[in-house]
């Protein structure tokens, strides 16, 4: 058994930026006995999700304060920590960017959300566009219990960037997202069972919990999903915290009992002529 005690925050964002890192921090004080491995929190954590919030509350990476507070909360707790997602300003463009941490509290990873959300329902139409980049390369973390790969809520729609992360060797995806009342029960389960099954890969996917009156409302539901696609715990829409031990050697238990990599027909299809050139 290799073991791996994770830890995903679903926090309610409200319009503050510094309450709701005053939050996070609270919560994060009730994980601290537990000595979670690692910790995932969500989608723009600290930042209302809506467009007119996304460059107020932007901010430079390294040395922005949510990039140095989120640096301290990973020495605190010596744990591996995906930091949701944030607003980055960069050269006067803006992206919703993952930092992730070591637990020594150093960078060893950024991710820019890649697929951004567009969307034009009858009673929900978002944009990101209109105010973010998109970014243009995956990431995969190293760490002593495996690979793990980072989406951003939309990105996971997309099944050719999950099996780029398997195929790189990753065990866990790691999925800061904000799905809402539209989106979330017809497809945030169904999409995490189902990237989890096809890539035989541990998927945690970390929600903000609705904020009342907000103009965008998350879904909430946290949730972790295992390699054969049971959910192993799921939140409600409340303000809450998962912690759950995971077995990784159910990761090649599974890809062992049902080999769905090694039975790929390359000489039919592939991601790219040489999956080689794709490089990150």
């Amino acid at each position: 058994m290799i073991s791996l005690k994770v830890a995903i925050v679903q926090i309610q964002t409200g319009p503050d930026k510094t309450s709701n890192l005053l939050k996070t921090a609270s919560l994060f004080s009730s994980i601290k006995k537990h000595r979670a491995n690692l910790i995932l929190l969500p989608e723009m954590f600290q930042c209302p999700y809506n467009l007119e919030s996304f460059p107020i509350f932007a901010e430079e990476i390294p040395g922005g304060e949510t990039s140095l507070f989120l640096a301290h909360l990973a020495r605190e707790h010596h744990a591996f920590l995906i930091g949701g997602s944030i607003p980055e300003k960069k050269e006067n463009r803006y992206y919703n960017t993952t930092i992730v941490y070591s637990p020594s509290g150093e960078i060893i990873g950024i991710y820019r959300k890649i697929h951004l959300f567009d969307v034009d329902f009858e009673n929900l139409h978002f944009q990101e566009s209109a105010i973010l980049d998109p970014g243009n390369a995956p990431l995969l973390i190293n760490t002593p219990w495996g690979k793990i790969g980072i989406l951003i809520c939309y990105d996971l729609r997309f099944p050719e960037l999950m099996r780029l992360y398997a195929l790189r060797g990753a065990s866990m995806v790691a999925v800061p997202a904000a799905f809402n009342p539209i989106t979330g029960p017809l497809h945030w389960e169904v999409l995490f069972r189902a990237r989890a099954i096809d890539n035989q890969v541990f998927l945690l996917g970390a929600s903000p919990a609705p904020y009342p009156n907000a103009s965008y409302q998350a879904y909430g539901h946290s949730l972790i999903v295992d390699p054969m696609g049971r959910v192993i715990e799921q939140l409600d829409n409340k303000e809450a915290i998962i912690i759950q031990d995971l077995d990784l050697s159910l990761v090649e238990q599974a890809r062992q009992q049902l080999p769905l990599l090694k039975h790929r027909r390359k000489d039919i299809y592939a991601l790219n002529p040489d999956e080689n050139l794709i490089s990150f």
